[in-house]
């Protein structure tokens, strides 16, 4: 098997995206984003997963000049034998499994979990990650912007990462909009911007408005396929594939974590220092709780 096909697939559904129908978009999108899922998920659950039915999936394989939908999705699968390795189930996941109804959802809950992790992270680079932290480092202001379940993300995201990087603003604030934010924003700046399938106007606009600003942006989301007004510069995809109704977060946290430490290690002393300052000022104003001893 050719080792490129799998490359090449994703090259045409991209440069393909914006001339299919909606429900082919739909199928394309998805296997741009979650090419490991769509190797080993047979057809049905794929379809449950992009909202089609399996006549579509077999069309887009149709559509890509294969035969049918397994040799569309042998490529993806090669992939995973070539290339990856399987997430290791511990015995506490199946004697979870096994321990009643409510523990078989807890256990596909934590083994998807744990499988988005991986997948983030693995999609990371040492090249691209370093890039991203030097671009924060070396910006003038760096701003961070999220709504809705994202704002949790870029609430943590800069609570920690404004003691390694004292430029991070996290926006709007004080119940204004994003862009109120970036109306004195201008090339020298950087903008993050946190957003998910299905992606919030709000972040949208903002990123437009960045980009026609010259800001610099970084996007941490679940495809590098969002809109065709704007590129970002760079962006870090994370898996959100979940067992549930929403979005599971935890491969975009480890995103976040990853940056965090490399801010940190990047920031030397000055970054340490700013983290000790923070904690003595914790410890004087009595921030933390501490339990009184018996006498």
């Amino acid at each position: 098997m050719d080792p490129t096909l799998k490359t090449k697939t994703i090259s045409k559904l991209k440069a393909d995206l914006p001339s299919l129908s909606p429900r082919l978009r739909l199928v394309a999108k998805y296997i741009v984003d979650y090419p490991s899922d769509f190797g080993l998920d047979p057809i049905r659950e794929t379809a449950r997963k992009c909202g089609v039915s399996t006549f579509t999936l077999v069309r887009m394989a149709h559509h890509l000049d294969f035969a049918g939908y397994d040799e569309l999705r042998e490529p993806f699968r090669h992939a995973l034998v070539s290339s990856s390795d399987a997430v290791v189930r511990p015995d506490w996941l199946d004697d979870l499994r096994h321990h009643s109804d409510l523990g078989r959802v807890q256990a596909d809950a934590t083994a998807n979990a744990m499988a988005i992790v991986q997948r983030s992270l693995e999609r990371q680079t040492p090249k691209q990650m370093e890039r991203v932290a030097r671009m924060l480092l070396e910006a003038e202001t760096v701003y961070l912007t999220a709504v809705r379940a994202s704002y949790s993300l870029a609430y943590y995201f800069h609570y920690v990462g404004r003691m390694a990087l004292p430029t991070l603003q996290l926006i709007p604030r004080h119940i204004n909009s994003a862009i109120d934010e970036l109306q004195y924003a201008e090339p020298g700046d950087v903008m993050i911007a946190i957003t998910f399938t299905p992606y919030s106007r709000e972040t949208i606009e903002a990123c437009k408005f960045a980009r026609k600003r010259g800001v610099k942006l970084i996007m941490l989301s679940d495809s590098d396929v969002i809109s065709p007004d704007f590129e970002p510069d760079e962006t870090l995809i994370a898996s959100v594939v979940s067992t549930h109704h929403f979005g599971c977060f935890s491969g975009a946290m480890s995103i976040i974590e990853n940056l965090l430490a490399l801010l940190v290690q990047l920031g030397g002393e000055p970054a340490k220092a700013r983290i000790k300052s923070y904690e003595d000022l914790r410890k004087e104003t009595n921030a933390y709780w501490v339990a009184h001893k018996k006498h």
